[in-house]
């Protein structure tokens, strides 16, 4: 089973990325929090066991693709890891065109690559 811990819902996901998914499992969506800047150390890490714990829930292997605020998703990974639930996180290639004077940026799947 792949938990999809991001703010990019599967179903909106590429072919590509749903076929490198399948390999995983069912993929599960749970939205990444809010994180609010002001938050402490101490507050990102309640919230981090309260992700842990809901995902822990599930049966069977489980593998968390993990995209979002850095620091909740540093101490997230390092938690992960002593109990046994890898953690990836999508690659992509950043597509940029200007339009008027804008940037349009877009991203293309490439792969999942694991945290170690």
């Amino acid at each position: 089973m792949l938990i999809n811990l991001s703010n990019h819902p599967s179903a909106n996901w590429s072919t590509n990325q749903i076929t490198a998914a399948s390999k995983y499992g069912d993929v599960i969506d749970i939205p990444f929090p809010h994180i609010d800047p002001a938050f402490t150390t101490d507050e990102i890490a309640m919230l981090v066991e309260k992700y842990i714990h809901q995902i822990r829930k599930y049966e069977g292997v489980v593998t968390v693709h993990i995209m979002g605020e850095f620091t909740f998703c540093y101490l997230f990974i390092n938690q992960c890891r002593p109990i046994g639930i890898p953690c990836i996180a999508a690659t992509t290639n950043r597509l940029v065109q200007e339009d008027n004077g804008k940037k349009i940026v877009s991203f293309e799947f490439v792969q999942f690559r694991p945290f170690y």
